[in-house]
């Protein structure tokens, strides 16, 4: 299967999780590693879009996906961004990986008034909540 780069840019801005990169702890010159879904040549701009809306779409933090190493004497930890260290990194992979799926494979495809329905992004199951909504019963505002 043929990613579309374009299509991928577009469906990772909101597909996931957290901050990747604290851009004030990195040199200019300095590219994120050990990026295995998004594009390796992705812009610092780009990057830092995408992850601010993997944050708002599940209300974390960088550390909620990224490892954090408190360092004696810094109001801020150091940031470990390249490290596979915790699950929710990998769990973040597998649903950028299911999204673009989604979106190209199936959405894509179906059409409403000749226009192809709107992509699915990470707020539209998580909505601001680390546990994607599932079910009627866990809408904000079910009846019960």
């Amino acid at each position: 299967m043929r990613i579309n780069k374009k299509l991928v840019l577009v469906s990772l801005l909101c597909t996931g999780m957290v901050f990747l990169v604290s851009f004030k702890q990195k040199h200019d010159d300095d590219k994120a590693e050990n990026l295995k879904i998004l594009p390796k040549d992705i812009s610092e701009k780009e990057l830092h879009n995408i992850m601010r809306s993997f944050s708002m779409s599940l209300g974390v933090h960088c550390n909620y996906c990224h490892v954090a190493k408190e360092v004696p004497g810094q109001s801020r930890p150091q940031m470990d961004f390249a490290s596979d260290d915790k699950k929710e990194k990998n769990t973040c992979r597998e649903m950028m990986k299911m999204t673009m799926a989604i979106n190209s494979d199936h959405l894509s495809k179906i059409k409403t008034m000749g226009d192809p329905l709107e992509e699915i992004k990470c707020v539209t199951c998580h909505m601001g909540r680390t546990t994607p909504i599932i079910s009627v019963d866990s809408l904000p505002h079910a009846a019960h």
